[in-house]
C-alpha cells in the first residue's frame, strides 16, 4: 500500500522567488525542520540529473539519502526521486500564481517496504504533519523577506 501525502499554502511573494528558494537545495536545513544537511553529489546549478545526498531525522531515526533529480521546469514544477532504504519516495514541488503570491504544493509519495510498510500510517500521519510545518516555515521565512 503506497504513501501518498499532499500540502500546500499560498506565500505572499512572487512565484519566481518562491520557486527559486525552494528549488535550491542549500536552502532546505533552512525550512524543513528533519533534514540536517544537503549535499550535492553533482557540480551545481541544480538540473535534471543533479544529484543531491540529504541526512535527515524522521520518527527519531536518522536516514540517509540521494535525490535524483528526475524533472524541472523553473518556478512551475520539482520532482526528485530516490530509491534508497526501507521507503523510497518521490517528492514534487509545484507553484502556481495565487492572487497576488504563490501556491506552493509539496507532494510526497512512495512504496515503504520491510517495516516502514507496516507503520504506514503512522508515517503517512507524521509526513502530513512535518509537511505543514515546513510549508508554514517557508512562508514564514520568505514574507519576512518582504
Amino acid at each position: 500500500m503506497s504513501v501518498n501525502v499532499e500540502t500546500e499554502i499560498e506565500i505572499d511573494r512572487p512565484r519566481a522567488a518562491v520557486a527559486a528558494y525552494a528549488a535550491d537545495p542549500d536552502n532546505a536545513p533552512e525550512w524543513y525542520e528533519n533534514i540536517e544537511s544537503a549535499e550535492w553529489q553533482t557540480p551545481p546549478p541544480l538540473a535534471v540529473g543533479s544529484k543531491i545526498a540529504f541526512a535527515a531525522r524522521f520518527l527519531r531515526r536518522r536516514l540517509v539519502y540521494t535525490y535524483l533529480i528526475e524533472e524541472l521546469a523553473p518556478g512551475e514544477r520539482l520532482v526528485m526521486r530516490t530509491d534508497e532504504g526501507p521507503f523510497p519516495m518521490e517528492t514534487t514541488y509545484t507553484w502556481a500564481d495565487a492572487g497576488a503570491g504563490t501556491r506552493m504544493t509539496l507532494r510526497n509519495r512512495g512504496e515503504p517496504t520491510g517495516f516502514a510498510k507496516l507503520g504506514r500510517p503512522l508515517m503517512e500521519a507524521a509526513m502530513r504533519r512535518a509537511n505543514r510545518k515546513d510549508l508554514a516555515e517557508i512562508k514564514r521565512i520568505l514574507e519576512a523577506r518582504g
